[in-house]
């Protein structure tokens, strides 16, 4: 087997492939052409689109060329959701999230040199395409009978699909044809959820053109309880640090299971082989010390953001646990750690409200009775300095950035409230 897909395998990067044998001759045989779509059905891409990214930083690192496409079409029609009808977006801000798109996928390829990468818009090939020109030369090559055997249209068959989401198969193989016209590219990679739509372009260019093409599908993360992974209480872990801060990423990594974390580290961390087979070795023999969780952590929080932001998000942790200064963090992060805690807005007048208050709100403990007991018994924290006196009231010195406090009942139950004035 070629030494790439020998890679991809290991690192877990293969679910189906339309034949390995044929692709591992390819890749041999020189530069190849793949490309990976992303819809802006979203302001921002998210964990899930990540893995796509990381494939292609693979290819390229081997010298094959990958095209990233942004789909200012299909992002105003949607693959059809196994539950019910997207909703469209009006077109407008579809086009706003394209660029926005763009800009966050172009940080993970290099745009120079023999395998320079390439952006392209399915908009600039499909805006101009008439009704009967599509369904000429598009819609002639596919049965009715095999897209109806798709999963997500078969449980979608009983509730209702419209016709637009019916035809999004075609959309997406189109794209394909197109970049095998195009530029010549001859891999499309994506998702196991994508399977239908990767191989169907795959026969649109055998059946139009009498082509050669390849897809490769990458296993769906999940958590290992099987629940589908990108997900936090919060919702989805975006890649925009506006959606999801910096210290929320680097934290819901750090927070990784035991029985994942190798997973994860092969996806998403360029480390080499013995390094991650150590990580996870250590994770096996010493569970508590989270080497592979921190080193995953830190290697995709520097992809992803950058390597200042991570180190102000492993500094947030530190301090909000004590072992570090609190008020050296900025109001941006401190705000990011406040939501990470779950933290309450606390609307006050003039007067500032009492630790007791602060204390039940951050739900550092169940009461007021319980807070009490806390300060009397030495276990209460403000902005990691201990409370002595339980009839104490905030001052404006104890509002981080002016609006946030820190409370901490112990070692290690840790809230935090947002003063609105």
């Amino acid at each position: 087997m070629n030494a790439l897909l020998d890679e991809l395998t290991w690192r877990g990067f293969i679910a189906h492939s339309t034949d390995l044998d044929a692709l591992s001759a390819a890749l041999d045989d020189g530069q190849l052409k793949s490309y990976v779509g992303f819809d802006p059905t979203a302001p921002s891409i998210h964990m899930g689109n990540l893995v796509q990214l990381m494939l292609a930083r693979r290819l390229q690192a081997h010298g094959h060329r990958p095209f990233l496409l942004v789909g200012g079409s299909t992002g105003l029609i949607g693959d059809p959701k196994q539950s019910s009808e997207r909703n469209l977006n009006p077109k407008d801000v579809v086009h706003e999230w394209v660029e926005r798109i763009r800009g966050q996928v172009s940080k993970f390829v290099d745009f120079d040199g023999p395998a320079a990468a390439t952006v392209v818009n399915n908009y600039d090939w499909t805006a101009e395409l008439s009704t009967l020109d599509f369904l000429r030369d598009i819609g002639k090559h596919f049965s009715i009978n095999r897209m109806l055997d798709r999963e997500v249209v078969k449980a979608r068959l009983e509730t209702g699909i419209s016709y637009t989401e019916f035809s999004y198969m075609l959309l997406q193989s189109l794209d394909f044809l197109e970049l095998y016209r195009r530029y010549g590219v001859t891999m499309q990679t994506g998702g196991s959820d994508q399977w239908g739509n990767l191989t169907s372009g795959v026969e649109l260019i055998r059946r139009s053109d009498g082509g050669k093409a390849h897809a490769l599908a990458t296993p769906l993360l999940t958590k290992a309880d099987g629940t589908k992974f990108g997900k936090t209480e919060t919702g989805t872990v975006w890649l925009d640090p506006a959606m999801t801060s910096p210290y929320a990423f680097h934290q819901f990594f750090l927070n990784a299971e035991d029985a994942m974390v190798g997973t994860y580290l092969k996806i998403f961390s360029e480390r080499g082989r013995e390094d991650i087979e150590e990580l996870i070795r250590q994770t096996s023999e010493a569970p508590h010390l989270r080497a592979a969780q921190r080193a995953l952590a830190d290697d995709i929080t520097d992809l992803v953001h950058s390597r200042a932001e991570r180190e102000a998000a492993t500094s947030a942790a530190a301090a909000i646990f004590g072992r570090g200064e609190l008020q050296d963090l900025d109001s941006a992060t401190l705000a990011a750690v406040c939501q990470e805690l779950g933290g309450a807005q606390m609307t006050t007048g003039s007067d500032l409200p009492s630790i007791i208050d602060v204390m039940t709100a951050a739900a550092v403990v169940p009461s007021k009775s319980a807070a009490r007991r806390a300060v009397d018994e030495g276990g209460a924290y403000l902005n990691n300095v201990r409370v002595t006196d339980a009839e104490q009231t905030l001052a404006d010195s104890d509002l981080l950035a002016g609006k946030f406090a820190i409370v901490r009942r112990g070692r290690k139950t840790v809230g935090a409230v947002e003063i609105v004035r």
